[in-house]
């Protein structure tokens, strides 16, 4: 069940607001995480079994590390650490590489997430949970459950068991979830069609030119997917009294590689420099121990989103350009004009983002060389032609989507400010318009979902 669908917008959802807000406050936590359980078991049943053996494994194994600790036994404390960071990235492992077995939806977010916990109640960031049930809601809640954000359990951790849910909170999660949906279905499905439609072109048709509309399509799809999907995890955290992280920042307009990833996966980012780049040493043990953390953790960020040696390659040339920039290119990027730079991280984004589409790496090494001429037209074809103006529109939206000019316009309407704050005081038009904005949008979107059916989140598979 992805949340772009009609079951989950008029069936699922309905039904779980209703009975959260209809049940008192204590038995609410016993709502979500049976509510998320169902939502996790519609496609996958047997893998539930594995979300409530992780969940399981990590409520006992933070019970023991914070008894261990208190008792000053820190040696047994941190064994039992390691034996909760070798089940998790065991399990993970097995189904992501070695099994053969379809992957359990969403294994990859929710296993950072229990490790955060064990992490977080070791180094005395996060109390233990006593909670059975409190701790797998945050385990299994389903707004974020299959594909982030990345949610640490100091994070939310106040709000497992004192949040207070309001009118004007629950009002924010609808704008932020239906703004995500609409990034969903009415942009990032229309160019992933784009992209499919250009992979099957055959090559007497085939042009420089239109590599470039397809990547830039891919890239336009795979941000407004997972940005359209994390709005809407965020929303429905709102709807139900939490507050999850940001994940994205325009990563379109960043002016260097670092900037992008400042900006992009924002919760993947953080949970790779708060758990492995600064136990490690960070930048505080010379160049050379810097250059090795960083490039340990962009090979982990490569293998974290799949198995495939394109997204160990996709790590690793993340991590170089990452290492050019810190140790020489930064102080040339700063005497750049801003238009140059944004152009020059663009340009690397997009190529790094032809490694990661293409799981096969011969067509992979094709198309790379389509983008410069390789083995296709040179000039345009009619096809070429026909692409970009029929979808010119289109793109043209989605480019100012992703720089914020539609944003801005739509934050103005829908009440949320550019830090994402509720905006207090709204009158009684914007109040208005504000539900007119939304509807409108459900109703395009469910109109093309109704239509068309729903397309699966990219992430989903990671």
């Amino acid at each position: 069940m992805v949340f772009s669908s009609l079951l989950f917008l008029f069936r699922f959802l309905p039904v779980m607001l209703i009975a959260y807000f209809a049940a008192p406050g204590r038995l609410r936590n016993g709502i979500l995480f049976l509510g998320s359980l169902f939502f996790y078991g519609w496609g996958e049943p047997v893998y539930i079994v594995l979300l409530l053996f992780s969940t399981a494994v990590d409520f006992t194994h933070g019970k023991l590390i914070g008894r261990f600790k208190e008792e000053g036994r820190t040696a047994f404390a941190r064994a039992v650490l390691l034996s909760s960071v070798v089940i998790n990235l065991g399990l993970l492992g097995f189904f992501k590489y070695f099994s053969g077995l379809p992957l359990p939806v969403g294994i990859s977010f929710y296993t950072f997430q229990t490790m955060s916990y064990t992490i977080d109640v070791y180094r005395g960031n996060a109390k233990v949970q006593n909670n059975i049930i409190a701790f797998g809601a945050y385990v299994s809640m389903f707004p974020q459950l299959i594909a982030g954000p990345i949610v640490r359990y100091s994070t939310i951790e106040e709000e497992l068991t004192g949040r207070k849910e309001s009118v004007s909170q629950f009002a924010l999660g609808v704008r932020y979830f239906v703004i995500g949906l609409g990034k969903k279905v009415l942009l990032a499905n229309q160019m992933g069609a784009l992209w499919t439609e250009i992979q099957g072109v055959m090559q007497p048709d085939r042009s420089v030119f239109m590599a470039w509309i397809g990547i830039f399509a891919f890239g336009m799809q795979i941000y407004y997917d997972f940005s359209g999907y994390s709005d809407m995890a965020v929303g429905l955290g709102h709807m139900f009294g939490f507050h999850f992280p940001k994940n994205f920042n325009y990563p379109y307009m960043a002016e260097s590689i670092t900037d992008f990833w400042r900006r992009w996966h924002i919760s993947l980012g953080t949970w790779f420099k708060e758990y492995v780049y600064i136990p490690l040493g960070g930048n505080k043990k010379g160049k050379m121990r810097q250059v090795f953390n960083i490039m340990i953790v962009w090979t982990l960020t490569g293998i974290w989103h799949g198995a495939g040696m394109n997204y160990l390659l996709w790590g690793v040339y993340f991590g170089v350009l990452l290492l050019i920039e810190k140790l020489f290119l930064n102080r040339f990027l700063e005497k750049w004009p801003s238009l140059l730079r944004h152009g020059y991280a663009m340009f690397l984004v997009y190529l790094g983002w032809v490694l990661f589409v293409h799981e096969d790496m011969g067509a992979g090494i094709r198309f790379l060389g389509e983008l410069f001429g390789s083995g296709v037209s040179l000039k345009a074809t009619g096809r070429t032609w026909y692409l970009f103006w029929s979808n010119l529109p289109l793109m043209i939206c989605c480019a100012a989507g992703a720089t914020g000019c539609m944003s801005r316009i739509a934050g103005r309407l829908s009440g949320i400010a550019g830090d994402g704050e509720i905006e207090e005081g709204l009158s009684l038009q914007k109040g208005l318009a504000i539900s007119l904005f939304a509807a409108a949008v459900l109703i395009v979107t469910t109109a093309y979902l109704v239509n068309a059916g729903y397309n699966p989140f990219l992430y989903f598979r990671f």
